[in-house]
């Protein structure tokens, strides 16, 4: 015997098991008219084609039906990465460090907005008194209603929170004491015990801007954070061009070479007149 023979042999044998276990089950019907020969390894073979099909078929179906639990989604910073920029829903910014994570809602609840951070980031929260805005981490829950500032949570043991700009309250989940942070003001865990001093280290914020990246995010959110952070040059684009979505790294650039690479970026000009770099369509 050949090796072919005995390869068909063995193939026989299979398809005739999972012939006879699909008809065990029911789920086989006898459509072909019995005057017409047809090879049964054929048969076997189209009917096997056409369980599989369905079986595809129905989970693409489930697949696309599948719902995210609790419509929530994660950023996620990676090792090494330079500073990822997004911006929310509501207007306000986040800048994640290397290693770090924020979750959100699609959208924020009518009360309230709520994200869970782990790691370290750079919060420019905007203001809605009506609609404060929330940070778990693992030690802290932050209430903010607009304001900036820098949070590093990278592990359980270690927590603080430098504001730059606004006022924070900050409460420990261990114990549930409360302190109101302010400019210049750091809130420091420390030993199992939230306390307040000043903020030493005013570099801490500059720090993210070295290194930023955009994903997908809308040309005037981009603009909008370059300008935010510049004390010079304000680049302006026109309002047809604020929804193009734009994927770019900036590495220390000044807002001129920033508007060079958007422009290079999606195929656009630009035109300088005194302190301001208008962004246009060709």
């Amino acid at each position: 015997m050949t090796l072919n023979e005995n390869d068909n042999k063995i193939t026989d044998r299979a398809w005739n098991r999972l012939y006879n276990r699909l008809e065990q089950d029911g789920l086989l019907i006898d459509t072909i008219p019995e005057k017409v020969s047809v090879r049964p390894t054929i048969i076997k073979w189209s009917i096997a084609a056409a369980v599989v099909c369905i079986c595809v078929i129905s989970a693409f179906i489930i697949r696309g039906q599948r719902v995210v639990p609790n419509n929530m989604l994660t950023i996620q910073n990676e090792k090494d990465a330079p500073t990822l920029v997004s911006t929310l829903e509501d207007g306000s910014v986040i800048y994640l460090s290397e290693y770090t994570s924020v979750r959100y809602p699609y959208h924020f609840s009518k009360d309230k907005r709520e994200v869970t951070l782990q790691g370290n980031a750079f919060f420019d929260i905007s203001r809605n008194p009506d609609k404060p805005f929330i940070i778990d981490t693992k030690q802290m829950i932050i209430e903010v209603l607009g304001t900036s500032f820098n949070v590093m949570s990278k592990d359980d043991e270690s927590f603080s929170l430098s504001v730059r700009h606004g006022e924070v309250k900050v409460t420990s989940k261990m114990d549930g004491k409360t302190v109101n942070v302010k400019d210049g003001e750091t809130a420091l865990f420390h030993s199992n015990d939230l306390q307040k001093i000043k903020t030493v280290d005013i570099n801490q914020f500059k720090s993210y801007l070295k290194r930023v990246h955009f994903k997908d995010q809308r040309l005037a959110d981009v603009v909008k954070i370059i300008n935010a952070n510049s004390d010079s040059i304000r680049l302006k684009i026109v309002p047809e061009l604020e929804d193009r979505l734009l994927t770019v790294t900036f590495s220390d650039d000044t807002p001129y070479t920033m508007a060079q690479l958007i422009c290079l970026a999606l195929n656009l000009q630009y035109t300088q007149q005194q302190n301001t770099i208008f962004i246009s369509q060709k």
